[in-house]
C-alpha cells in the first residue's frame, strides 16, 4: 500500500497480508467441512468500514472432483 504522496505504508500491508491468510486458511477449513476437494474462483476484496478500518472479504467455489 501507499501514501498518496508516494511512501509505503508498510504495518499496514503487513497488517493486510496477515488479514488474507487468515481470510484464505479459514475459507479452506469451511471447504473442507463441505467436503470440498479444492476452491476454484477464489476472489479478495477490500472495503473501509469506518475511518481507517477496513475489512478483508474472501470468497471462491467449493469443488468436488470426479474419479
Amino acid at each position: 500500500m501507499r501514501l498518496i504522496l508516494g511512501g509505503e505504508l508498510t504495518e499496514y500491508t503487513q497488517m493486510m497480508g496477515k488479514a488474507r491468510a487468515v481470510a484464505t486458511e479459514r475459507m479452506v477449513a469451511q471447504a473442507k467441512q463441505l467436503g470440498a476437494d479444492a476452491i476454484i474462483n477464489v476472489r479478495y476484496m477490500t472495503t473501509s468500514v469506518v475511518g481507517s478500518a477496513a475489512e478483508l472479504l474472501v470468497y471462491g467455489t467449493a469443488v468436488t472432483l470426479g474419479e
